[in-house]
């Protein structure tokens, strides 16, 4: 299936309707995330973000459970790093991904009390 994500379909998102439940981990995410996750063939994004906000003791501290920014940064040769922060520019957590597919050369997601949202949605 063709990825047919692009950046200008992203800004439609301005709140959500819908709050879809992460079947690995019961976190939640939003409309606007279930779309890239679609259009962009992500959910293995939503697993890594998903996972680590779970999982990761890095981030149990509640200040980053309350509000992380989640970066994903596409490189020209398909390689990607995906990198968290706390919303200040400082950097928490960094992933060399080695190979993606994934349609658009960066994106934000927000995890906010509990939820992975689209910047736009917040």
């Amino acid at each position: 299936m063709p990825k047919t994500l692009n950046e200008s379909e992203l800004n439609q998102f301005t709140g959500t309707e819908n709050h879809y439940r992460h079947p690995l981990t019961g976190l939640t995410y939003t409309d606007g995330v279930q779309y890239v996750a679609d259009k962009g063939g992500a959910y293995w994004l939503l697993d890594k973000i998903l996972g680590n906000m779970k999982l990761n003791r890095v981030f149990r501290r509640r200040e980053l459970q309350e509000f992380t920014v989640w970066t994903l940064h596409v490189n020209a040769d398909k390689t990607a790093l995906l990198e968290a922060g706390d919303g200040t520019g400082n950097s928490i957590y960094k992933e060399e991904i080695n190979y993606t597919d994934f349609p658009l050369n960066e994106i934000s997601l927000w995890f906010e009390n509990e939820t992975l949202i689209l910047p736009s949605e917040h």
